[in-house]
């Protein structure tokens, strides 16, 4: 990994950012997301031989976090083509390749991620929803039941990806499986969350009440869903930062443009360094968590799985933590133009929480270091 970029991402900086500019703030989800998928942007990290651009997680942590510095994030790329697309390509049959691929690479189809559980937060190990094989003679499949939370776009997407559990035949034990799940399906059911939060992208709950799915419905090898399961994990800790810088680089471009043309006493407020020094560092703050989350890309693209968990858990956590500070600098350069609608910066206040909640907190990503890298007991 060379610590300057390649010719090649910079030239894609430069186009996705042109991309972005050209969409801006106000851009509709549907136009943009178009757009980025004929271009190839949407399936850069997707396998040539179904319609990607042949490149890894570092490409699309690109795409993600230049949109989002112009204003325009689109947050179901850190699900679709990141997640979804990413443990289908490494692992899904070749019928799953075929069927998925390219239609998320060129942004035709896309995909939901169902994970997290009312009573399991971020203990994937007490995921409650459950997945029963039928017998070939009763017609074979499975049977999911169970409740899932805080799911994006689901009514935007064709299908969603759930995390269920199966039971081990030899142990008896509940071992984690990867089930794709089609929004129509029967007993498959949705309610939106009312958040706070504005954004494109909506929250939702799911119930999955008998829902009756094919064999073909499964996604690798059952024996393997916990490999496949943090084999998508680690893309979206990537993406959930890129999408942080994104917003992050936005506010801080507006402070800075404010700073410098604002006049007070005969000056631009910029010239004072009560106001100058932390805007600095809230771009060194930025920087630095742009060269871990390139690190955890490097890695993973790399085939490193273990090196990107810990690389991919600190760059998701160094991010929220530059983006809300840049975020809170930025409004606060602003004085009361910071909250006004005119300038579009109070909205991100809210929506910069995001990385440092989700996927997973921030005081879990500690209790990972601290364990993980640190060797220090386990606190849980």
């Amino acid at each position: 990994m060379s610590i300057v970029e390649t010719q090649e991402h910079r030239d894609l900086r430069t186009a996705v950012a042109a991309l972005g500019r050209r969409h801006g703030r106000a851009f509709d989800r549907e136009t943009l997301w178009s757009e980025a998928g004929k271009l190839g942007y949407l399936g850069v990290n997707l396998p040539e031989e179904y319609g990607g651009g042949g490149g890894g997680l570092a490409e699309l942590s690109i795409v993600l976090e230049e949109l989002g510095a112009a204003g325009c994030p689109l947050l179901l790329m850190v699900v679709s083509p990141a997640i979804c697309g990413t443990v289908i390509a490494r692992f899904g049959t070749e019928e799953q390749k075929r069927a998925w691929l390219p239609g998320l690479a060129d942004g035709s189809r896309t995909m939901a991620f169902g994970i997290t559980e009312p009573d399991a937060g971020s203990n994937s190990h007490r995921i409650t929803t459950t997945a029963r094989k039928v017998a070939d003679e009763d017609g074979g499949g499975w049977i999911l039941n169970g409740r899932k939370v805080f799911v994006s776009g689901v009514d935007i997407t064709d299908a969603t990806l759930i995390v269920g559990r199966t039971e081990d035949a030899r142990t008896g034990s509940l071992k984690p499986c990867l089930f794709i799940v089609p929004r129509d399906a029967q007993g498959f059911h949705r309610s939106q969350i009312d958040m706070e939060l504005q954004a494109v992208e909506k929250q939702f709950e799911l119930v999955l009440d008998d829902v009756r799915l094919p064999a073909e419905a499964l996604v690798g090898d059952e024996d393997a869903g916990l490999l496949q399961l943090f084999a998508g994990l680690n893309p979206e800790r990537v993406m959930t930062a890129a999408f942080a810088l994104g917003m992050g680089r936005y506010a801080l471009d507006k402070a800075v443009d404010y700073a410098k043309t604002r006049q007070v006493w005969q000056q631009p407020i910029g010239a004072h360094q009560a106001i100058a020094h932390p805007l600095a560092q809230a771009h060194i703050d930025i920087e630095l968590a742009r060269l871990m989350m390139r690190k955890a890309a490097h890695l993973y693209d790399a085939g490193d799985d273990a090196g990107a968990g810990e690389a991919a858990n600190m760059a998701k956590y160094a991010a929220g933590e530059a983006c809300v500070r840049a975020v809170d600098q930025a409004v606060h350069t602003l004085g009361g133009n910071g909250l006004t609608r005119e300038y579009g910066l109070a909205s991100l206040i809210t929506a910069s929480r995001v990385a440092r909640i989700a996927p997973v907190s921030r005081e879990m990503i500690l209790n990972y270091v601290s364990h993980q890298s640190l060797g220090l007991p386990k606190s849980y």
